[in-house]
């Protein structure tokens, strides 16, 4: 399914559409409904749902975890997840630099307690946009690039779609930041890709790429110690910290090490 990069109109069609839909989306809402606008229904929506299923939803949207997926295919497809990290930079960028200058409040900063449905934390500033939409979005686009299949695609675009919704569904972001946060994700997992086509960095340099795989594998493994703010899916995250954590040690230390161990003798 997953393919060495490569320029392909489709996919670059598929993020920038994708981007186009979510920006019309935003702007809709701000236009018809205003910036707060559709908040209150769709969390009552939401509440009609165990709050489990929106806490596993949303921590697809913390980097952390996003990483410790990451690094599970980091040795066998070095140039996805080179773009990956281009693409999460560009992101990181938008997404930060946004918030910072905006500080628009959320939704807890704004309603009265009883007023909606809240899951874990009242997070109170640096609304817009959605953080963890932006980085759901990134992470998957960067995959979509990468996919031949649509329904592939479509199942990815889905599924992002529905963990920006989780924000909205634990009541932390308005649906304009959801909208905003797909939009920024969708382009910078475009232009992340496109730079990543001509510039190979850690996918072609071992002593670069190995550093950069030690350096994420710290926020992987805090999952062990800090699995997160939703404490009905701590325990997945503990787990996938460990396996992450587990991944890289058998990709990067174990097999090398039996290698060299076997050819010694011949060499």
């Amino acid at each position: 399914m997953l393919r060495t990069p490569e320029p392909r109109s489709d996919a670059s069609d598929w993020l920038i559409r994708w981007a186009m839909v979510s920006a019309l989306v935003a702007m809709t809402i701000v236009l018809i409904c205003g910036y707060h606008g559709g908040f209150i229904r769709l969390n009552a929506i939401a509440a009609g749902y165990p709050d489990w299923v929106w806490a596993s939803l949303t921590s697809f949207g913390d980097e952390r975890v996003l990483t410790a997926l990451a690094l599970l295919f980091s040795l066998r497809y070095p140039r996805l997840f080179w773009s990956l990290l281009v693409s999460a930079l560009i992101a990181a960028i938008y997404s930060r630099g946004l918030k910072d200058l905006l500080d628009l409040p959320r939704p807890p900063a704004m309603l009265e307690e009883g007023v909606f449905h809240l899951i874990g934390p009242g997070h109170q500033g640096a609304s817009f946009p959605s953080g963890h939409s932006v980085a759901a979005t990134v992470f998957f686009s960067v995959l979509i690039w990468h996919v031949r299949a649509w329904p592939w695609r479509l199942l990815a675009t889905l599924f992002v779609v529905a963990v920006g919704f989780s924000r909205v569904a634990v009541g932390v972001h308005w649906p304009v930041d959801v909208a905003a946060g797909l939009m920024g994700g969708a382009l910078a997992a475009w232009l992340g890709c496109r730079i990543a086509q001509h510039w190979p960095g850690p996918a072609e340099n071992v002593v670069l790429h190995l550093s950069v795989v030690t350096l994420l594998t710290v926020p992987a493994l805090s999952l062990l110690y800090d699995p997160g703010q939703y404490p009905s899916v701590a325990p997945v995250l503990s787990a996938l910290g460990l396996v992450a954590f587990l991944s890289v040690m058998i990709q990067y230390v174990l097999l090398p090490w039996r290698h060299l161990h076997r050819v010694g003798p011949d060499v």
